[in-house]
């Protein structure tokens, strides 16, 4: 089977489609708002927890060699390093 390396930018694409097409209407509750989805595009997995470590790690041990996508629920960004995020309303 051959191996076909997606850019960064095809990666979070599908991972992002999968989220809104399927995943999002599992997970986004009022007490994960905030929290960090962690998604195997590939599988479909994904994991939610406070941090992305967490969540990462997670999948990790159920798809080792993956490439995954993280994104915090409810806002535009994952992390901001001069502190502002955006809370993203449905």
């Amino acid at each position: 089977m051959q191996t076909i390396l997606l850019s960064r930018e095809e990666v979070a694409r599908r991972a992002r489609q999968l989220y809104k097409n399927s995943i999002r209407q599992q997970v986004e509750t009022d007490e994960n708002i905030g929290k960090m989805l962690i998604i195997d595009f590939e599988s479909g997995d994904y994991e939610v927890d406070e941090t992305r470590l967490k969540a990462g790690c997670k999948l990790s041990a159920k798809h080792p060699h993956s490439r995954l996508f993280g994104l915090r629920m409810g806002y535009n960004v994952a992390v901001s390093f001069d502190g502002v995020i955006e809370r993203v309303y449905k």
